[in-house]
């Protein structure tokens, strides 16, 4: 699928504050901990008969979900991968449809947020 917006491919390292008790020196260090990854968010164009966003999203059932690797690539202008995201075990939480104004002339845009469990990129 085109995505005409694609935002939180992030990742981060929490911090660990440590001091141990016999340190002569009156300050912490700070260690590496656990890795955060947020939530990715992508938008499209609305189209007749297209809902693989909603036929996705259907799958979920009390606590089980399908959870599939997701890649996104950036293409340059003959269509090639420039850089390709991969995000681990996925799903989707949450899916907002359009606003709906009768005077408005946007196009018609959804979005999709998906959950992932890591993330890695890799230049083409």
């Amino acid at each position: 699928m085109s995505f005409q917006e694609v935002s939180g491919l992030d990742v981060q390292s929490e911090e660990i504050k440590y001091r141990h008790g016999d340190s002569p020196v009156f300050s912490v260090i700070k260690m590496p901990c656990m890795v955060k990854v947020g939530n990715v968010t992508m938008k499209k164009g609305i189209f007749k008969a297209d809902n693989k966003f909603w036929d996705w999203f259907k799958q979920i059932k009390m606590n089980t979900i399908k959870r599939v690797p997701v890649t996104i690539s950036l293409l340059d202008e003959a269509g090639k991968p420039t850089m390709v995201w991969t995000l681990a075990n996925a799903w989707p939480t949450k899916i907002t449809g359009t606003d709906l104004k009768s005077e408005g002339n946007e196009v018609a845009v959804e979005s999709i947020e998906i959950v992932h469990e890591g993330l890695t990129i890799a230049n083409g």
